[in-house]
């Protein structure tokens, strides 16, 4: 694996980019590596959120699961002849 240096990179950057990783349970230089792949390879996606995190996600307080209205039940009818 190679490593890169970026010099010069304004705080407020840095900083957006700490407040990401955060957010995300990441460290910064994790973060700007997706970020950096993300950017030179938009046609591969990263990785989705496991199970684990979507349930995990799921439990906070304020989220709402939308359920969709259910259709009148139809009983089949059998033609005897």
């Amino acid at each position: 694996m190679a490593s890169v240096t970026i010099r010069n990179l304004p705080d407020d950057v840095k900083q957006d980019l700490r407040e990401r990783a955060a957010k995300n349970g990441r460290s910064l230089e994790d973060e700007a590596r997706r970020a950096l792949i993300a950017l030179v390879r938009p046609e591969t996606t990263t990785p989705s959120k496991g199970m684990f995190e979507m349930l995990y996600e799921a439990s906070r307080p304020g989220f709402d699961i939308e359920i969709p209205a259910r259709s009148p039940a139809r009983i089949p009818t059998f033609d005897v002849e």
